[in-house]
Formats: C-alpha cells, sequence, structure tokens
C-alpha cells in the first residue's frame, strides 16, 4: 500500500524484542557526556564570539572546540543556529519569597533561561536558609541563594562583632544558642546568605541601625542591597556608607516618577552610581523598547534613555529581573523580558552582543565576587570555559526565548517551559560558593553516618 518504510528504532528507544523487553540504554557504555553542537557561542569573559561546540560532563565543561566528536552514548544537542550563552544569572529575582504558596515563579524562571537567582527576601529571618534550602534538597530546578532582611539581623540580642563572627562561621556554639536562637538548624545555616537587604518600602531603620548593618557587611563581605526607588533614600544610604560597598537595588525604580520627578530621579541615582563605592542594577523589563511586561513600574522615555546612555558608558553593567510574574512577590519586572532586553540592546546599538550577554553572566558573577572576596564566583560562574559549571542558557535570537535551560549539567528548561525530570538539578548558593544539598530536608526522613 505504501512505497516507503519508515523502519524501527528499537537501538535507540525501548521496546520488546523476541518476546523479551528491550532496554537500550541498560548495556550502553555512556561517556556521560552532552554535546552542545553548532551554536554561536557568546563567552564574555572568555572573549569567544564563535560558532562553537560544549561538552559537558557530570556539572562542569569539560571542553570548547571545533567539531569536538560525539561518542557512543553521548548526547547531542543540535544548536545550529541557536546563541549558546553562559547560563543568565538574576541577582536580584525574588524567589519563594514571602507567602509563595500557590504559585511556580521558580520553574518559570527556569522556562525563561535563569539558571541561578539570588532572592532579596526583605523580610527574611535567620531561618530562611534553612527552609529555602530544605526547598533544595526536595528538588528545585535552579541555583538559589539570598539575601537576609536588614531589621531580622539586627533583631536579636548579638552584638554587631558578634553578627560579624556569625557570617563568617565563626560564632561559638554557646553564644548562637543563647544570643540568637534555640534552634539549632537555624544557628548551623544562618551564615548561608549572600548578603542583606534594606527595604525602605518594608520598613524605615534608623541611622544607627543603617550604620550597623554597614559595618556587618562590609566586615563579613557581604553585599549590601538597598531598595531603590525613592531617590531621598539612596542618596541617605549612600552619604551613610562613608565609602563603604552599598548596591542600589533595581536602579531603574527612582527613575518612574513616584517619589520624584522621573527624570530627575534617573540623573540622581545615577550620579550616586559614579563614586567607586556604589554599583547599580537596571530592571531588564523597564529597558524594553515596549515597556515590557505590565505588571510593573514603567520607565517613562526621558529615564529610559538616561538608563541607556549608562549602559553604555559602564555606569551600571548588571541587569536583573526583580522578579517573576507567576510570584506572590512580582518585584518591578519579569524574568520573560531577561533575554529579549538582552537582545534588543545589542539591536538598538546600546551595547554590542557580547557586552549585552555579560550584564546577565560574567558581571553579576564578577560583582559578587569583588564584594564576597571569593574567586569561585568567577571562576565557576558567568562564563563557558573549561572548568566553569555547566550552566547554560541556548536562545532563539529570532523568538527571543530560551530554548535549553541547563542547571549544573542538566536539562531543566526546553523551548520555554520547564522540563519536570530537572527538578533536582539546582544547588544553595552562599557568598562562599555552592552545596548541592544543605540537608535540612533529608533530617525528618534519615541521618548521614559518617
Amino acid at each position: 500500500m505504501y512505497k516507503t518504510t519508515v523502519g524501527m528504532l528499537k537501538d535507540v528507544l525501548a521496546s520488546v524484542k523476541n518476546d523479551t523487553l528491550s532496554d537500550p540504554f541498560k548495556d550502553l557504555e555512556k561517556t556521560g557526556r552532552i554535546i552542545l553542537k553548532g551554536g554561536l557561542v557568546i563567552d564574555p569573559k572568555n572573549g569567544i564570539e564563535e560558532v562553537q561546540d560544549i561538552a559537558i560532563l557530570n556539572d562542569e565543561i569539560v571542553e570548547v572546540g571545533n567539531d569536538i566528536y560525539a561518542e557512543k552514548g553521548d548526547m547531542v544537542i543540535n544548536c545550529e543556529g541557536l546563541l549558546v550563552v553562559p547560563g543568565i544569572v538574576d541577582m536580584h529575582l525574588h524567589l519563594g519569597d514571602l507567602f509563595e504558596v500557590s504559585t511556580d515563579p521558580i520553574y518559570g524562571a527556569v522556562a525563561n533561561g535563569v539558571t541561578m537567582g539570588l532572592s532579596p527576601g526583605a523580610g527574611n529571618t535567620f531561618m530562611a536558609p534553612a527552609l529555602l534550602g530544605a526547598e533544595v534538597d526536595r528538588g528545585l530546578p535552579v541555583n538559589i541563594g539570598l539575601y537576609q532582611g536588614a531589621a531580622s539581623v539586627l533583631s536579636t540580642m548579638l552584638s554587631v562583632d558578634e553578627l560579624i563572627k556569625l557570617y563568617k562561621g565563626e560564632l561559638d556554639v554557646e553564644t548562637a544558642s543563647s544570643r540568637m536562637t534555640r534552634n539549632a538548624i537555624t544557628n548551623t545555616t544562618a551564615p548561608l546568605v549572600v548578603g542583606i537587604k534594606d527595604h525602605m518600602g518594608h520598613f524605615i531603620m534608623s541611622d544607627e541601625n543603617i550604620e550597623k548593618i554597614f559595618e556587618i557587611t562590609s566586615k563579613a563581605k557581604l553585599l549590601y542591597m538597598t531598595h531603590t526607588q525613592d531617590p531621598d533614600h539612596a542618596i541617605r544610604l549612600f552619604e551613610l556608607s562613608k565609602g563603604r560597598p552599598l548596591h542600589l537595588g533595581h536602579t531603574t525604580a527612582a527613575g518612574c516618577g513616584t517619589h520624584m520627578e522621573a527624570a530627575e530621579g534617573m540623573k540622581t541615582v545615577l550620579d550616586l552610581c559614579k563614586n567607586e563605592n556604589i554599583t547599580g542594577e537596571f530592571v531588564t523589563t523597564m529597558l524594553r523598547e515596549g515597556g515590557g511586561s505590565r505588571e510593573g513600574l514603567i520607565l517613562p522615555k526621558k529615564s529610559q534613555q538616561l538608563a541607556y546612555e549608562a549602559l553604555e558608558k559602564g555606569i551600571v553593567d548588571v541587569l536583573i529581573s526583580d522578579g517573576q510574574n507567576d510570584a506572590t512577590m512580582k518585584g518591578f519586572g519579569d524574568t520573560r523580558d531577561n533575554i529579549p532586553a538582552i537582545l534588543e540592546l545589542a539591536e538598538m546599538g546600546v551595547l554590542n552582543l557580547s557586552s549585552s550577554v555579560a550584564t546577565m553572566t560574567s558581571n553579576p558573577a564578577r560583582l559578587v565576587a569583588e564584594r564576597t572576596g571569593n574567586t569561585w564566583w568567577t571562576e565557576k560562574i558567568g562564563h563557558l570555559g573549561k572548568g566553569a559549571l555547566a550552566n547554560i542558557t541556548v536562545i532563539n535570537r529570532e523568538v527571543k526565548t530560551a530554548v535549553y535551560t541547563i542547571v549544573n549539567g542538566e536539562v531543566v528548561g526546553f523551548e520555554n517551559r520547564a522540563v519536570r525530570r530537572g527538578s533536582g538539578a539546582g544547588g544553595f548558593v552562599s557568598k562562599f560558593g555552592m552545596v548541592k544539598r544543605i540537608g535540612v530536608g533529608d533530617l525528618v526522613m534519615f541521618s548521614y553516618r559518617r
């Protein structure tokens, strides 16, 4: 009836042969590699912008080059016509924050190409690393870390010197259990944060308490992030910083006109960013020509132009989303706008493609490394060199979406949606680096015997 024989795929798919279950994977001697073939690799840190292959083994990149030979058992991903960039690092992204009980922003962020998110829960307590860490233990598809809320940092009996020791991992057991908390899990995991954030929309802190936070973050080498919306608050924090490092979260929010005339507010915070100790970040949604997501603040055209000029001059070189629209805590933007904003900035000529990719890859990794004094961030994160963690975002340039999201060597996103089997790929990141498990999520099931 039909002239064409389509054949069978019993060598690559499970089936039945001779009345017996056939498992083509059981006896296959795999190298275990994933090879991304033929994509346009954009690696700003290593100065690469050419068609190359990338080989992944376990959770690391093991080879980058031309025509990597695929051995028997390798998984090959055809990336021809696609952009292959370091995994998107969103250093200001609310995930698992506040009352996140019925939505899935983590999976939404992964679908949009995010491989690492640092969650600035302004209300986070000392318990936050244990609670979020338990979620990592139970299975998350993204590398995740957090900033602790500034008010909660000062809420216990611990002195500033004792808090500095805590975040260095040097606080003794007696002090922790008598002056911080009676919870051993919290005492153990509390130092596992990336930074501290104050939020003038949640609470207004006294000058005395802000001084304490500056002393803690500068001496314990944590990022100090502030909520930047009211330019007067940013000026106040700058004056109190006295040359100590300060990061202006979602800097573009000050240019939206909620607390000062929009362009004036934008110029005010950009002038602050010109100081050596001050860094800033722009919300991807606010940079899009069409305005991006409509759920957050809208950046007027005059303020937007000032932001473009600041990017061109390198005054600000980090982009963030601040939120994910499936979240309860949405923030001012959306992870759906990250990839489109990166590509549109290059299309408009604001930045070249490599510099635009760097804003959410090598640049945030460098910033965290500088503030924490930990080179792990630049050695393992934000680039595609040999030995880097295999966190990779593969982009369809035509439709401006993530085709593949790879976290620690596992495919966790495909065609702008999360892959369920990738739920255990993520790890927990702190200023000290990353662990695949915190252990809190395992305590009720079993304990490890050493």
